[in-house]
């Protein structure tokens, strides 16, 4: 398993490039409206350009932001242009308001451009990502989880009724497990990556259910690294020297 930082902030970019275990950066419009005002492609460049000082050209995910199939294609090439980052993959959400964008994506993979395809919910759709041509699927791990408190919202009794989904789809380690069984089976060189990360707990629960790579937020990786125990040890390693060399 890999891990990602999830954010577009330069400084918390930078860090992460710096701390050497995160392998792959991904971003998103909200991530982005986070940010002082600026323009999308402009502040990418700057992303582009923390990875390249950095001497490791990790992994970088990025949204585009039109609504219209084709509009999308158009996008997702001029940021591949203007970028011109080798290890670039444009995110794709896999459907809104019951329009599919797996064209966009079959369309974008044709002409060489990595697919990211995002925002998936269930081990369904994150097949037909894959089947379109997307190299990564994206799973919202706790937004999954999430689901399961909307049983009073219509749309998901309507979904259990038409036998669509099943109560276990509101379960993220089931979604991911069964995804990854699917993709296996059909497309093995798919990879998940599990996103919506809100503890340390969800960053191991994702792998071990399968997760190539899990996206997580900066201010988990203090609490990702830490343990009182190795305090300890490291105290007590640091002062049996101490005394030794005294």
């Amino acid at each position: 398993m890999k891990l990602f930082v999830d954010t577009a902030n330069l400084g918390e970019i930078e860090t992460a490039l710096g701390d050497g275990f995160i392998e792959g950066i991904t971003t998103n419009p909200s991530l982005l409206a986070k940010e002082p005002k600026a323009d999308y492609l402009a502040h990418m460049a700057k992303i582009v350009a923390l990875i390249r000082k950095s001497g490791r050209l990790v992994h970088l995910s990025m949204e585009v932001i039109a609504k219209d199939p084709h509009d999308m294609v158009e996008q997702a090439e001029r940021y591949q242009q203007h970028l011109a980052y080798e290890n670039l993959a444009i995110k794709v959400p896999i459907s809104q308001h019951g329009k599919s964008f797996t064209a966009v994506v079959r369309e974008l993979t044709s002409r060489g451009v990595g697919v990211n395809c995002t925002a998936c919910m269930t081990p369904m759709q994150g097949l037909a990502a894959a089947a379109s041509g997307a190299r990564y699927v994206s799973l919202f791990y706790n937004r999954i989880r999430d689901g399961a408190l909307d049983n009073h919202h219509k749309e998901h009794g309507a979904l259990l009724a038409a036998k669509l989904v099943e109560d276990a789809d509101f379960n993220p380690a089931h979604v991911v497990e069964e995804t990854a069984r699917l993709l296996q089976m059909s497309y093995p060189k798919a990879e998940i990556i599990a996103g919506s990360i809100r503890t340390v707990l969800d960053i191991k629960q994702a792998g071990l259910a399968g997760a190539h790579i899990v996206t997580l937020p900066p201010r988990l990786f203090i609490p990702l690294l830490s343990h009182y125990q190795t305090d300890e040890a490291v105290d007590g390693f640091l002062a049996d020297i101490s005394r030794w060399l005294t």
